[in-house]
C-alpha cells in the first residue's frame, strides 16, 4: 500500500537509489531502480567495462528526483500513480522466451559485443604485464 510521505526520513531514503520509492510504497519501482543501479555497478566492476560508470549518476539522479516528484504530487495524483517496474521489466519476465526469439539477432550481437569487451579488457591487462610501459628505464 502506497502512502504519501514527507519529511526527514523520506529525504534520507531518497539518497539511496530505490529506497525512497520503496519507503513510499512503490516496491516495484524501488526494486527495479536498485537492481539497475547495483547491476550496472557490478557489471562494470566485474567485466572491466569502466565506461558503464557514466550510467550510475544518471540512475541516482533519476531516483532522487522521482521520489521528490512523487512527494510533491497532490493526494489524488499520488494515489493514481501505478507501481510499475522501471523500463517495464515486468513485460520481459512473462514472455522472455518470445522476446529472445523475436530479437534473436539483436540479442546475439549484444552478447558478442559484451564478450569482445571482456576479452579486450583481459588482453590489454595481459599485454601490460608482458610489455613494459615505463620506457624511462630503458633510455
Amino acid at each position: 500500500m502506497q502512502k504519501q510521505k514527507r519529511g526527514f526520513w523520506l529525504f534520507i531514503f531518497s539518497l539511496i537509489p530505490g529506497a525512497g520509492e520503496m519507503y513510499m510504497g512503490f516496491k516495484k519501482q524501488g526494486i527495479s531502480i536498485m537492481f539497475l543501479f547495483w547491476g550496472v555497478f557490478a557489471i562494470g566492476a566485474c567485466t572491466g567495462m569502466d565506461w558503464l560508470v557514466f550510467l550510475i549518476p544518471i540512475i541516482w539522479f533519476y531516483s532522487f528526483f522521482n521520489v521528490h516528484n512523487l512527494k510533491s504530487l497532490s493526494e489524488e495524483e499520488f494515489y493514481s500513480v501505478d507501481d510499475n517496474y522501471v523500463l517495464h521489466m515486468d513485460q520481459f519476465s512473462g514472455d522472455i522466451g518470445k522476446f529472445l526469439q523475436k530479437h534473436r539477432n539483436t540479442t546475439a550481437w549484444i552478447l558478442i559485443l559484451f564478450g569482445i569487451c571482456i576479452l579486450w579488457s583481459r588482453f590489454t591487462s595481459l599485454l601490460y604485464l608482458i610489455v613494459p610501459y615505463d620506457l624511462e628505464d630503458y633510455v
